[in-house]
């Protein structure tokens, strides 16, 4: 039952809540990982000349977390984070693709302590079979903003992509080792929507520290994503930023380490999830090219969907997880 915090029990619970909140983007409750991934985000914001994005992280995880209090939402996802993660994901996506205004910084409060309370009533559908809501209300509350920020110059488009019809691109791409690594790494960092290698490392070591496993299947999945893009033809600055790995990369973690037995026949099952999420996010960025908008981790959640909700037995999860 939910329970109305006192405000020392609040202050006292706050960081530790806020910190697994970040850690439950790639599944993990484990502050540790959570501080690791900030630590990330900083990193590669800095590195790449977007500070904006670190701090909106920082500004979307505190909302979505404080939402969850205010809403007095049952106090044990609290407690594993689950307030924050949508949240954080928003702080990152909004100094992304939008100019730097204060109606930009509105909105992204808005909308952070929306995906609270959005991830709430879908957990409430989709519970009923036995699944999660995911980062589907990070997606769909972004969506809906980056869409106005179209016709609202207060918050420009300024980042987003041009709307256009899929049309030939520019397949050409450096693979040598060392940028092949690059890549790989990439993949990994851009589940927070950080284009720098660096920060892949620091998202790897945060999920050793959590789980030797979701970092194994996070590298075997950026892996896949990367020869499936280079083998298909994919457009090559797409790959050279990791942006056919990162949702991959989230399935490759919920299928491989989260909701599944470890068995060969799991394994193999989330290979090929892997690659069909590969594909989806191929064919959804088709789609939405011509509105200029990104598919964020659309992809990972419509294709873990997919594989989960068969529940084959090989998908009952270990007590460990």
């Amino acid at each position: 039952m939910a329970q109305l915090y006192s405000p020392s029990q609040m202050l006292k619970e706050f960081p530790r809540t806020c910190l697994r909140g970040v850690g439950q983007v790639m599944f993990q409750d484990n502050m540790w990982t959570g501080l690791l991934f900030m630590a990330g985000i900083f990193w590669g914001a800095y590195a790449e000349g977007f500070p904006t994005v670190a701090w909106g992280a920082v500004v979307g995880l505190v909302v979505s977390t404080l939402a969850g209090y205010l809403l007095q939402l049952p106090d044990k996802k609290g407690a594993q984070g689950l307030w924050g993660f949508n949240g954080v994901l928003v702080g990152c996506a909004f100094p992304t693709f939008l100019g730097n205004t204060i109606w930009m910084w509105i909105a992204l409060v808005i909308c952070s302590a929306m995906t609270t309370w959005v991830q709430s009533g879908l957990d409430n559908v989709f519970g009923r079979w036995k699944l999660s809501a995911f980062t589907f209300p990070f997606v769909l509350s972004t969506w809906f903003f980056l869409l106005a920020g179209r016709i609202f110059h207060g918050m420009p488009a300024e980042y987003m992509g041009s709307p256009e019809l899929p049309h030939d691109v520019h397949t050409a791409l450096n693979a040598g080792f060392g940028d092949l690594v690059v890549y790989w790494l990439k993949g990994i960092s851009q589940v927070f929507l950080i284009n720098n290698w660096v920060t892949g490392i620091f998202f790897l070591a945060a999920l050793a520290v959590s789980s030797i496993r979701a970092a194994v299947w996070a590298a075997i999945a950026s892996a896949i994503a990367l020869a499936t893009a280079i083998l298909w033809q994919a457009p090559g600055a797409d790959i050279a930023e990791g942006l056919y790995g990162f949702s991959a990369v989230l399935t490759g973690i919920a299928l491989g380490a989260t909701f599944c037995n470890f068995s060969w026949k799991s394994a193999i099952w989330a290979v090929i999830g892997i690659f069909i999420t590969v594909i989806i996010q191929a064919a959804m960025n088709a789609f939405f090219s011509p509105m200029g908008l990104p598919t964020l981790t659309g992809p990972f959640c419509i294709g873990t969907w997919i594989f989960l909700l068969p529940a084959y037995q090989m998908f009952a999860p270990k007590a460990d997880n």
